[in-house]
């Protein structure tokens, strides 16, 4: 297969002298570890498709894709992506599974659930985590009325930071006793964002409701009911009364104060600090029929996130983010968190550096830590309906995030200069234990049964 050169190859020439004592080795006609495995000593890669179509939802954290495309690092790996918004979470898996799409930005529980047995079944991976935290938990302009007597306030009158599920529990009560439901959103069952507003609601006793097969709703034992609604329209959903409060992702928390419709409580980085949102996935056959393009795809998004995570970059996301094909949000909307800060009420603009995080932290390495997470919180809410050993959750893992295509990819950017060999992290694909958590729980992915059992809502194993 002729090979495509790109941009960086007069560059890496002299990187490859040192990492390679010949040249550019044929693609193994073996396995597709072994066609990796020929490009590990050769920055310019055989590129099996270079025609791809890639996949998004309209969330400030698609942006290592857009920037990817514009800036144009997927045409220095010799690809020629297309990359279009899609209508909804269903839709986006759904056509990668059924090859409409080579790829998409998905909810990192998309990839998980499809391998697990909830939900659609399919052999899915991801190479690349896209970002670290970047969600938060809004309420209606009257239920903030009502939980905010109930908040701590500083020397000067504000709120006190993180606001805990406790401030929302006598509104509940007070609207059950009234006779109506509490009725918030979500964008999908298998999303961070589900497991999130869960966590925070149980871990102040409010239970969030169990999935079963016959209540594919999760709304059994609630005391919130909680349903899906697609991450653009969730204002539009909080302003009609339809719901009372979302979990969403950017722009959409901002957008309910810039609408003066709602209240941003608490984000997910109080939630759990740093935690994985969404992820790059291909389909598993797409990856062995071409290994070297995953490796490409996964080398131009590595470095649009580090591109994004240069604080002086971000004003320009903003401007590409803002474009009708990408988020299409108003520049102001987006600045507010992509800049460094985040808006609680009107005019309560605070620092929040870390609110979105597409780099530092080996945020885009696809840890196995991260994927058991969310294999927790598929069990301990029912999805996962039965017990499952402990080493199930790490051979599970093992099968859907895939940190050897994001090793080859890195160690091919260390040799052409593009990236420090210091970025890339010394792991065995588990973070350590961390407490970081609304609640103190301490986390570890090597004991994912004593995690499960450690918490007084949901299933116990």
């Amino acid at each position: 297969m002729k090979a495509i050169f790109t941009k960086a190859t007069l560059v890496s020439f002299l990187a490859l002298v040192l990492v390679s004592c010949g040249g550019k080795e044929k693609k193994s006609e073996g396995t597709s570890e072994e066609a990796m495995d020929s490009t590990a000593t050769s920055t310019s890669l055989d590129i099996e498709k270079p025609q791809l179509t890639f996949g998004f939802i309209k969330l400030t954290d698609m942006a290592p894709l857009a920037i990817a495309k514009e800036k144009g690092f997927f045409e220095d790996e010799g690809l020629f992506v297309s990359v279009e918004a899609q209508s909804n979470w269903k839709n986006v898996l759904d056509r990668v599974i059924d090859g409409q799409l080579d790829g998409s930005h998905m909810l990192a529980g998309q990839p998980i659930a499809a391998g697990a047995g909830f939900g659609r079944q399919a052999q899915l991976v991801t190479p690349f985590s896209m970002d670290l935290n970047g969600n938060g938990i809004t309420v209606s302009n009257d239920v903030w009325s009502k939980m905010k007597p109930n908040v701590a306030k500083d020397a000067d009158g504000k709120p006190v930071h993180p606001i805990k599920a406790d401030a929302l529990k006598p509104v509940i009560t007070e609207y059950k006793n009234s006779g109506k439901p509490f009725k918030m959103g979500m964008v999908f069952p298998v999303s961070t964002h589900n497991y999130e507003i869960r966590y925070w609601l149980a871990a102040a006793g409010i239970h969030p409701g169990m999935y079963t097969a016959d209540n594919v709703q999760g709304q059994i034992d609630a005391e919130v009911l909680l349903s899906v609604t697609p991450p653009p329209q969730m204002p539009a959903t909080l302003e009609s009364g339809t719901i009372y409060g979302y979990c969403v992702g950017e722009p959409w928390n901002q957008q309910a104060v810039f609408k003066g419709i709602g209240v941003p409580v608490t984000t997910n980085y109080d939630i759990w600090k740093n935690n994985p949102e969404k992820v790059f996935v291909m389909t598993k056959k797409f990856v062995e029929d071409n290994p070297n393009t995953a490796v490409a795809v996964t080398k131009a998004l590595i470095r649009a996130g580090k591109w994004l995570d240069d604080p002086a970059n971000r004003p320009e996301a903003v401007k590409i983010l803002s474009m009708s094909q990408y988020v299409g949000a108003p520049e102001e909307v987006l600045a507010n968190s992509m800049t460094g800060t985040f808006e609680f009420e009107k005019g309560d603009k605070r620092s929040m550096p870390d609110f979105n995080v597409f780099y530092k932290y080996h945020a885009t390495y696809p840890f196995y830590s991260d994927g058991i997470w969310f294999l927790t919180q598929m069990r301990r809410w029912g999805q996962i309906p039965e017990t499952k050993t402990a080493e199930w959750y790490g051979e599970t893992i093992k099968d859907i995030y895939r940190p050897d295509i994001w090793k080859k990819a890195a160690d091919l950017l260390v040799a052409e200069g593009q990236i420090p060999a210091s970025d890339i992290p010394d792991t065995d694909g588990y973070k350590p234990a961390t407490s970081d958590f609304i609640d103190g729980t301490t986390y570890n992915a090597k004991d994912p049964i004593g995690y499960i059992n450690s918490f007084t809502i949901g299933n116990k194993d």
